[in-house]
């Protein structure tokens, strides 16, 4: 309208608090991703698992069921750290896929629409922008993790009685902050590979291949120098690794290889890399893809010609 005519007013309704406008992205974003009928039907496969799960936890203190199955006491699956390691590991494998479907385009589709200048020129920060694009992986993958995990925890706790809650409860630990290392890092990794690869499809084949192939040359290194050393080029094992620490299971000796010295056969253990520097390789990752995020998030790009 033209200024002269003053008939404009400044806005006088709610004014949403500062904290939580980033929120705006992850509502939105999942609006789109729930219209998806494929990405809604690997999302209900994925909470398939948590509920043969409460299953398995039901069965041991219900004496009816174990009659009508014939169940006896060394068929029942014992419900401790081995266990709740295997629900992780599992919904973690199924949250990497869940991952490669919804993180690769969060931020490519931006920047190869030029659309970081309208975000960026809103009330936003960069950090607020990246952290509502990573909440919406944050979000998907706490719904099928940790969430389902503490509630396994919570129904085992109920059924086994306050000694079974007071002698376990740093698997609630475990489960908690396990689910959020590979959370964060899924994150991270989607949003760092999704700012270089502006094309979707490439950014998920890229995502993919970090996965998979590292850990195919460290397979390569494990067998020939015998050793497991080259665990720490897998990603995979690197956190399995980090979660069998958590819950108390982590195994340094693994094995043993046959091996001719001094013209006689002995055995030699393999044993795996310590904890620390598992825990190492997932920090360095992480500071690689901020590093990454916090160069190509940007307003405006400078093109040199």
């Amino acid at each position: 309208m033209a200024v002269y005519e003053h008939t404009y007013r400044p806005y006088t309704g709610e004014v949403t608090p500062h904290w939580s406008r980033f929120l705006i992205i992850p509502r939105h974003a999942l609006k789109g991703v729930f219209q998806s009928k494929l990405f809604l039907s690997f999302f209900v496969a994925c909470l398939i698992y948590p509920l043969i799960a409460a299953i398995v936890i039901y069965l041991p203190h219900n004496e009816s069921a174990k009659a009508i199955m014939k169940m006896t006491v060394g068929d029942l699956i014992p419900i401790d750290a081995e266990f709740f390691y295997t629900f992780i590991a599992t919904q973690g494998f199924f949250g990497f896929f869940l991952n490669l479907l919804v993180g690769p385009p969060l931020i490519s589709r931006d920047l190869s629409n030029n659309a970081l200048p309208l975000y960026l020129s809103r009330p936003f920060s960069r950090a607020e922008y990246v952290i509502g694009k990573m909440s919406v992986v944050v979000i998907l993958l706490s719904v099928i993790t940790w969430i389902p995990g503490l509630l396994l925890f919570l129904f085992q706790s109920y059924l086994g009685g306050m000694g079974w809650f007071k002698s376990n409860l740093y698997l609630a630990g475990a489960i908690f902050v396990g689910s959020w290392v590979w959370i964060l890092i899924l994150a991270l990794l989607s949003q760092a590979i999704s700012a270089l690869v502006k094309w979707r499809l490439a950014a998920s084949a890229a995502l993919l291949g970090l996965f998979f192939i590292p850990s195919i040359f460290g397979d390569i290194i494990n067998l020939i120098f015998m050793t497991r050393w080259g665990n720490l080029l897998s990603l995979r094992a690197v956190i399995r690794a980090v979660w069998a620490g958590l819950f108390g299971i982590f195994l340094r000796e693994t094995g043993n290889v046959r091996m001719i010295a001094n013209g006689r056969e002995i055995n030699v253990a393999l044993l795996e890399p310590p904890l620390w520097m598992a825990w190492t390789v997932l920090f360095v990752l992480a500071a690689v893809c901020l590093a990454v995020i916090a160069r190509k998030v940007r307003a405006y790009e400078v093109v040199r010609g």
